[in-house]
């Protein structure tokens, strides 16, 4: 690393705390840690951020659990912002601590145009390609007793019998078997996975603290079901969606898995409607809006689509799928109705 980014990375340590607070706001001090879900923001309890100095390191080193990725504060600055030149993360991180600019021809960590933390991208893709397709899985068995039975188009949900869970960084690994999914770009190309650990008999999720778990570039990516054309919608998890699927069998969906991440998706080329499918809390109604805002500037049309309950699994569980589609009906553009709502044979 260059004196001046080391120097900066030794200040940003001295304002651990702080930096958590600012860049990883979904988080919470625990002890002489901060914990979060991930280095970008996610809501969740896997990553620790260590706020100060101590036999095991400096303040301001982080491990994430969950994925084994690990770096320092300004790795923090560059993931949570979505920067990605060097020079960019030095100056975000001198404006934060109020210093005087940094040169932007300072180098990145060990001369190289960027060398923060490993990539998990490829650790994602190599576990999707351990994974196995899911009929006559346990994945298939859970999905049933949440009332999916859609599983036409689900290339991109697979079964691992032996998924590495660790609790947390001081614990052990444990292999679980578990529901993984393919994170994907608009061009299909792999960038995370999402994890659902779940119950040896596949009746629910396992009696973890944190049962799901996403590793990977998550941001404006995916878990896609179907080939997005003119119309998509798009919602939060992923038994939302298929909730969704099951009654509008032939409609492209994808799962953001999470609020957050729903709220940038990022838009197929030639789509001209969108469906947002929305969670009724308060995370839901903000990512709602800020879709639908973006679609408009886009000159995409936004349809919400809302459950009677806290979200479409709960609506298929507790009414059947028959009185779904009756309420989606109501919902739908009229032109999509006959499109989309055609049961597959």
């Amino acid at each position: 690393m260059s004196d001046a980014a080391h120097d900066l990375a030794r200040r940003l340590g001295r304002q651990a705390e702080a930096i958590c607070r600012h860049y990883l706001s979904a988080g919470r001090r625990q002890g002489h840690y901060w914990q979060v879900g991930d280095v970008r923001n996610a809501p969740g309890r896997s990553m620790f951020v260590r706020l100060r100095d101590s036999a095991h390191g400096p303040a301001g080193k982080w491990t994430d659990a969950a994925t084994g990725e690990h770096g320092d504060l300004l790795d923090v600055i560059r993931e949570s912002q979505g920067l990605s030149s060097f020079a960019d993360v030095l100056a975000e991180a001198q404006a934060f601590l109020r210093l005087p600019p940094i040169s932007r021809d300072a180098e990145a960590p060990h001369g190289g145009k960027q060398c923060f933390s490993r990539d998990p991208a490829p650790s994602a893709r190599r576990l999707f390609a351990a994974s196995e397709p899911v009929p006559g899985t346990i994945v298939e068995t859970y999905l049933q007793n949440r009332g999916i039975t859609a599983l036409h188009e689900t290339g991109s949900l697979r079964f691992h019998p032996r998924c590495y869970y660790r609790p947390d960084p001081h614990e052990p690994i444990q292999p679980l078997p578990a529901m993984v999914a393919a994170v994907t770009d608009l061009r299909g190309r792999i960038t995370g996975v999402h994890r659902t650990w779940l119950a040896p008999n596949g009746s629910d999720k396992a009696a973890l603290t944190t049962p799901r778990r996403a590793m990977g570039h998550l941001l404006g990516h995916a878990v896609r079901f179907g080939g997005a054309d003119d119309v998509m919608a798009a919602g939060e998890g992923i038994e939302t969606i298929l909730s969704l699927r099951t009654a509008l069998p032939s409609l492209p969906m994808a799962a953001a898995l999470s609020a957050a991440h729903l709220a940038v998706v990022a838009f197929p080329p030639g789509l001209r409607r969108l469906y947002i499918v929305r969670d009724t809390d308060s995370a839901g109604d903000k990512a709602q809006d800020s879709l639908i805002a973006r679609a408009n500037a886009a000159t995409i049309e936004a349809i919400v689509l809302s459950p009677a309950l806290g979200d479409f699994n709960e609506d298929l569980r507790a009414f059947g799928v028959d009185r779904v589609r009756a309420e989606l009906r109501c919902q739908l553009a009229p032109e999509d109705v006959g499109r989309f709502m055609v049961l597959r044979p």
